[in-house]
């Protein structure tokens, strides 16, 4: 998704409209694609998972970019695009140039390139995983977040659904409180996503992630761009003695702790975080997880016994519809966006994309935590 709302970002920058498509997973045109055993949509519509500028949505008035369009209308104006290959610009940078960096180089280019311009395919990202996996996606941040691309930025209207269906699950509200105040009297300034009061939400990965997370200690990763704001609490120190390709038991402690956290170590953090002052008040708790059901009963229970939440409840209570279903981690990164405090994994690109949210949406600092 960050990388979707840069890209969208630089053609909103450089005066053109972007073009967009469908969340694809597979483009040999079939409709379904069977994925570990199970069969999933080929082909999601952005519009399933958000609103805004970045998928045709209008502009704030006075503001004169052209809106985004789909491909196939962009096919159909622009038969015969001229063809970019990322190279032409990223080779004319150092190889550890930042965001702010190769958006610049591309202004320059875009600025002068013909009216209909298509990025090569088979070329690398225009913003590599690289730079969204480090520090270096932080110096545009400030100037994406007062763009409208990012403060226009909705979730979609079945994301939202889904979220007040859901809501008495992970989080009753009480009195008035609204479930979604995007209603007109709420200015573009407002945060249309408040904070819930009371409600923690942790994000837990577990499956494939025990070896990712080994994979990512032999190769002494850091923590997604996103989740390295300086003005955060916890921050990610690896050690000394890692190693490239190869680890020692105590760094891969360190990682696994840090990535694939015990039901001990999880319920540790949690109680850390409720003795802050951003803590105070949690009475609810939503886990996040894509983990095996008797495993989640066991978390809730380790949580439960602390004697200090009326709710403890996971993704895997979610009632979704059928379309709601393909998109529960969007519904899950709403929830997280809506949390008085997120406990989020920071090597998680899902954690992070709810970062950016957070804080674009100036929730304090302190209220973002991590394993």
């Amino acid at each position: 998704m960050q990388e979707l709302l840069l890209n969208s970002y630089l053609a909103y920058g450089s005066g053109r409209s972007f073009v967009f498509d469908n969340y694809t997973w597979n483009r040999d045109g079939s409709d379904y694609t069977d994925y570990n055993g199970k069969l999933i949509p080929s082909r999601i519509p952005l519009s399933a998972i958000m609103s805004g500028p970045t998928i045709g949505g209008p502009f704030p008035p006075g503001d004169p970019a052209p809106r985004a369009v789909t491909k196939e209308y962009f096919d159909e104006v622009c038969p015969h695009p001229t063809v970019i290959h990322s190279d032409e610009v990223s080779s004319q940078l150092p190889g550890d140039s930042s965001a702010q960096m190769m958006f610049d180089k591309w202004i320059e280019k875009l600025r002068t390139a013909d009216r209909c311009v298509e990025i090569d395919r088979d070329s690398l990202q225009i913003f590599s995983i690289w730079i969204f996996g480090s520090r270096r996606v932080l110096d545009i941040y400030d100037s994406l977040t007062k763009s409208p691309i990012l403060s226009d930025f909705r979730w979609s209207p079945l994301i939202e659904s889904a979220f007040e269906t859901n809501r008495p699950i992970f989080s009753p509200a009480s009195g008035l409180e609204p479930y979604i105040p995007a209603l007109p009297w709420f200015g573009a300034s407002s945060n249309p996503y408040p904070p819930l009061p009371g409600l923690l939400v942790l994000h837990v990965r577990r499956g494939d992630f025990a070896s990712h997370c080994e994979h990512l200690a032999r190769w002494s990763s850091d923590w997604n761009g996103f989740n390295q704001f300086p003005t955060l609490p916890d921050k990610f120190e690896r050690l000394q003695s890692a190693g490239w390709g190869e680890t020692a038991p105590e760094n891969l402690d360190l990682y696994m702790r840090r990535c694939f956290p015990s039901i001990e170590q999880i319920v540790a953090k949690v109680e850390e975080v409720r003795a802050t002052p951003a803590g105070r008040g949690l009475r609810h708790v939503y886990i996040m997880t894509n983990g095996a059901k008797d495993w989640i009963d066991e978390l809730k229970r380790a949580l439960g016994k602390t004697g200090h939440f009326k709710k403890v409840s996971s993704s895997r209570e979610l009632r979704l519809s059928w379309e709601q279903k393909y998109i529960a981690q969007a519904v899950d990164m709403l929830i997280g966006q809506r949390a008085q405090v997120l406990i989020g994994n920071g090597f998680s690109s899902l954690t992070s994309n709810i970062v950016m949210m957070r804080m674009a949406n100036n929730l304090p600092p302190e209220s973002n935590r991590f394993w």
